[in-house]
């Protein structure tokens, strides 16, 4: 029945959350001042027709005559149905199919890094922890410390410009080859191998700050009578450290991890700038810059969505791993 409730709770202040965010999502773009269907006509010359200015406006859906509370009701018919207008930026492309084209690319290399980052993160952080005094521990800690303090960009441009344009061994952008047709295998191979310079910023960028959550989190388990009481009883020592205090240790990990996944649907908006790569993040990025509002509102609702439901599955998983939780 604790069980029950507690479920009930989650999803209740899901669904409320979620309505928040998207009534954020919608009056924010409505604040910022300028008419799109001028701006988009604008790069034909000052003296556009006003004739040709309203028939754009009705060709990307901007009613002006209509009251805010009509707009927001057709705002969250057309988030729930999918259809989230038309990107200024790739007139006259679906706002739905640009997201099509760049989710593959961000979640391929943005989940993929934060999964290989978290575990070796996460292994090296209980390696760190269990042995805090010994000269391992403390020089694991000293490199944990100098990789947080590195920043995304900084770190994406040496790589870039080392690897990629003094040395020659990896490409300097895109996703994948476009000076030759590829299909099967060699696409593959092709991806992989433009994929391998923002993986490795990715995941170097983000590994300390995993190394020391979970060697934080071992130091703070390691002071607790169970664990005293375990070597009392004379366990092996490898089973204290992975049984005793590493479970326990990892579930704030486990919080953070679940975070992390959701906003990989925002994309490493750094990272993918420095690299060209064709994700989220980039068109993020060059949809703020052209003020493409119904890009940047359908951007922003998957990553509030991915969010909460990142945060809802962890809170799941929370319980599960630890019943005391579900009061």
């Amino acid at each position: 029945m604790r069980g029950l409730k507690y479920v009930a709770n989650r999803l209740f202040f899901f669904v409320i959350t979620l309505f928040f965010a998207l009534t954020i999502n919608f009056v924010l773009p409505r604040l910022m001042p300028g008419d799109p269907a001028e701006r988009i006509l604008s790069r034909f010359g000052p003296n556009v027709d006003e004739k040709a200015i309203e028939a754009m406006r009705i060709a990307l859906g901007v009613e002006k005559d209509k009251n805010l509370l009509s707009q927001f009701v057709d705002y969250l018919k057309n988030t729930i149905t999918g259809n989230f207008g038309i990107s200024y930026l790739h007139y006259p492309v679906p706002v739905s199919q640009v997201l099509r084209n760049s989710i593959p690319w961000t979640l391929g290399l943005v989940g993929t890094s934060t999964i290989l980052s978290f575990l070796l993160g996460t292994f090296l952080g209980i390696y760190a922890g269990w042995n805090r005094d010994k000269l391992s521990g403390s020089a694991l800690l000293v490199f944990s410390l100098s990789l947080r303090a590195i920043p995304y960009f900084w770190l994406a441009m040496i790589i870039l410009y080392i690897f990629g344009y003094k040395l020659g061994w990896f490409p300097l952008s895109n996703a994948y080859s476009t000076t030759e047709i590829l299909t099967g295998f060699s696409l593959v191979l092709s991806v992989i191998y433009h994929a391998i310079l923002p993986s490795i910023t990715l995941i170097v960028a983000s590994l300390g700050s995993w190394i020391l959550t979970m060697r934080n989190n071992m130091v703070s388990v390691l002071s607790e009578d169970f664990i005293t009481l375990a070597e009392a009883k004379g366990l092996d020592e490898r089973y204290i450290m992975v049984h005793y205090a590493a479970r326990n240790a990892i579930l704030p990990s486990i919080t953070a991890f679940g975070i992390s996944l959701g906003f990989v649907v925002s994309g490493a908006l750094l990272t993918e700038i420095v690299y060209s790569y064709p994700g989220v993040g980039y068109q993020l990025y060059r949809a703020v810059l052209s003020q493409d509002f119904p890009l940047i509102q359908a951007i922003f609702f998957f990553i509030s969505l991915s969010v909460l439901l990142a945060n809802l599955i962890m809170d799941f998983v929370y319980a599960f791993l630890d019943p005391r939780v579900r009061g």
